[in-house]
């Protein structure tokens, strides 16, 4: 189930927030009573719109819930045993993540290792391009949706524990709740436990705040299906050619579509979780600051997937040293949390080549390039956003090998047999645009100052029927990181 569903946005959201509100309005006059009952219909809300995905799913869940509930508990009584225990779980919850992530990976490179009849060249190229052999017979194992995340949030969690920066949760029921809540479940933001302790008993809902949370939604399903689905079609009939020959013009259109499909797409999906929050009565920190206005890759990285990349920092770059250790020791952190950024997002070397070319980036900003950046806004703008195009063709390629074809197509002259006006129409222009447009924050500094105005609520009124029209026609719509 997706929010922006029929099944999602007809039946199973208004039905969570009527029995949700009518539990809000019983005559229980204990406030911890009438809480607990609104966080049952929160987590069975919660465990039913992920077993739509299928039930199996809900076993894997229900595995990490009781893992991480038994193993902050663990880590919080037996003082003696703290690292023992913390090492154990952690590992444990990268046990999981291996085997539906990467197992089929290792499967591919192994059955190509031990098949004697290929040719050293053929074997390259098979595990590159992630082709089978079938030699041992392997079914591919099916990833769970939003395993990375919210074994990412468990992991925050018995972390915390461990580092007496939060206290065990003694009820498993809330627990449960703090991992599975469905908003940000299957795509994030990756919510830390510190974060929202407070919040599963003591927020306060409230009409403002609903307001608020609608108005988000509204925004974040806009993006996703006005700009994301009518862009996804442009980058998808474009992929689907062969890519030799096409030349600059065509596939600087599909890596441009790209580049705005992924944003809308998953800051779409974003807002649309903060919003459901807030009119829940939580409050989730924001995923994206407008990434493509950023004036180095460094930049880009504090405003893109804000809640990974403070992850990352807070688990493992500051853990090694961060930049406090000497320069040699800075390089290496930064390669590590690249490298674990690409691994994060799928077993692709195509992830693996994107992480640490941002890597490399980053430690030539800091080296020497980032001086000379800070001499120029409008050039340091255009070469970070020249290397974010580049590396998402790197992301949205199958292989790497596609990829290299693909940003060599960028600077050639095509055959002549596609141009940018084949993949155009008055709707995917509109898109583009207004893509562009909104990656700015114009609308921001508008909307801020007349978000309760008639004209601002019509506007909003205006995009949740587009945004439905185009539900309701059942077109181009999953997640792009319902994958990861």
């Amino acid at each position: 189930m997706v929010f922006s569903s029929i099944l999602f946005l007809e039946y199973f959201l208004p039905i969570v927030l009527l029995l949700y509100y009518l539990v809000l309005l019983l005559p229980i006059k204990n406030k911890i009573t009438k809480r607990r009952f609104s966080n049952a219909v929160l987590l069975a809300a919660s465990l039913l719109f992920y077993a739509s995905g299928g039930f199996s799913y809900i076993l894997i869940l229900a595995g990490v819930l009781a893992l991480n509930y038994l193993g902050g508990a663990l880590i919080s009584n037996l003082k003696n045993k703290r690292k023992l225990l913390l090492w154990i779980t952690v590992l444990a919850d990268f046990g999981i993540l291996f085997f539906f992530k990467y197992l089929n990976l290792f499967v591919t490179i192994y059955e190509n290792l031990i098949t004697r009849d290929l040719m050293p060249s053929e074997m390259v190229s098979n595990i590159i391009t992630l082709t089978r052999t079938g030699k041992l017979s392997f079914v591919d194992i099916v990833l769970p949706i939003g395993i990375s995340f919210y074994i990412f949030q468990a992991v925050s969690y018995v972390i915390d524990i461990y580092r007496g920066d939060a206290k065990p949760q003694k009820n498993f029921f809330d627990f449960a709740l703090y991992i599975s809540f469905f908003p940000q479940l299957i795509a994030g933001p990756i919510v830390k436990y510190t974060d929202i302790e407070k919040q599963l008993f003591e927020r306060t809902e409230s009409v403002s705040l609903f307001y608020e949370g609608v108005t988000k939604f509204i925004y974040g399903l806009a993006k996703k299906v006005l700009i994301a689905n009518t862009l996804a079609q442009v980058i998808d009939s474009i992929m689907e050619l062969e890519i030799k020959g096409l030349g600059a013009g065509v596939t600087w259109l599909g890596a441009i579509c790209y580049t705005l499909q992924i944003y809308y797409d998953f800051s779409g999906y974003s807002d649309m979780a903060i919003g459901l929050g807030k009119m829940f009565g939580f409050n989730f920190m924001d995923n994206f600051n407008y990434p493509y206005i950023a004036k180095s890759v460094q930049d880009f990285w504090r405003r893109w997937h804000i809640s990974l990349s403070s992850w990352f920092k807070q688990y493992v770059y500051i853990p090694l040293g961060g930049s406090r250790v000497e320069t040699g020791k800075i390089v290496r952190n930064i390669f590590i949390v690249f490298l674990f950024t690409g691994i994060w997002h799928g077993a692709n070397f195509t992830f693996v080549v994107w992480g640490l070319v941002y890597a490399v980036l980053l430690v030539a900003e800091r080296l020497f390039l980032g001086k000379l950046l800070n001499k120029s806004k409008v050039i340091s703008r255009i070469y970070t956003l020249f290397f974010v195009i580049l590396l998402w063709v790197v992301f949205r390629c199958d292989n790497i090998l596609q990829a290299g074809v693909y940003i060599r197509e960028m600077f050639t002259k095509g055959t002549g047999e596609y141009t940018v006006l084949s993949f155009l129409s008055v709707k995917s222009i509109a898109a583009l645009l207004a893509g562009l447009l909104f990656s700015m924050p114009i609308y921001k500094k508008i909307g801020d100052r007349v978000k309760k105005s008639v004209p601002a609520v019509i506007f909003r009124t205006v995009l949740l029927a587009a945004s439905m029209l185009v539900v309701l026609n059942g077109s181009y719509n999953p997640f792009l990181y319902f994958q990861f």
